[in-house]
């Protein structure tokens, strides 16, 4: 299943400039998904990060990894409506600078599901070598609600 810029943001909030996903290529409701991002010169954090050598931020791979994977779990039917937000990242590695041109390939598979926390192994791909790798730990909240809040 595929998916472009407008269908993306029918299952997740994000909106421009913040969306970081251009499209998913493969997606598997529940279970996984695959994103692409292309890294364009004209990213206005490229003004800062960093001049004269631009670098693709870590922190907005890891943030890419995780839109990725709130498709996967927000493209069930049960959790539409519904926001992903962060729990916990581990074991991050950084392997190779992202830089302006490089296509950014998003692979996150949900591995643990209980209740409203999932966890899921994400993998940031260049030119088929791995850029990027670790765990994300997620909470499902209703759109609204602040984490450990009941609304009334």
């Amino acid at each position: 299943m595929m998916l472009g810029s407008r269908e993306i943001q029918q299952i997740i909030p994000h909106r421009w400039p913040f969306l970081l996903v251009d499209r998913i290529i493969d997606l598997k409701p529940g279970e996984e998904a695959v994103g692409i991002k292309n890294i364009s010169a004209g990213e206005i954090f490229f003004q800062g990060h960093f001049p004269g050598y631009p670098i693709f931020p870590g922190v907005l791979i890891i943030e890419a990894l995780a839109q990725v994977g709130a498709v996967a779990i927000l493209s069930l039917a049960e959790n539409k409506g519904k926001v992903a937000l962060f729990a916990a990242v581990d074991g991050f590695r950084f392997r190779k600078p992202v830089l302006p041109g490089d296509c950014l390939r998003l692979e996150v598979k949900l591995t643990k599901m209980r209740g409203p926390i999932g966890k899921g192994t994400a993998k940031a791909i260049v030119e088929d070598k791995t850029v990027a790798e670790g765990e994300l730990t997620f909470a499902l909240t209703d759109s609204g609600e602040t984490p450990g809040e009941k609304q009334e």
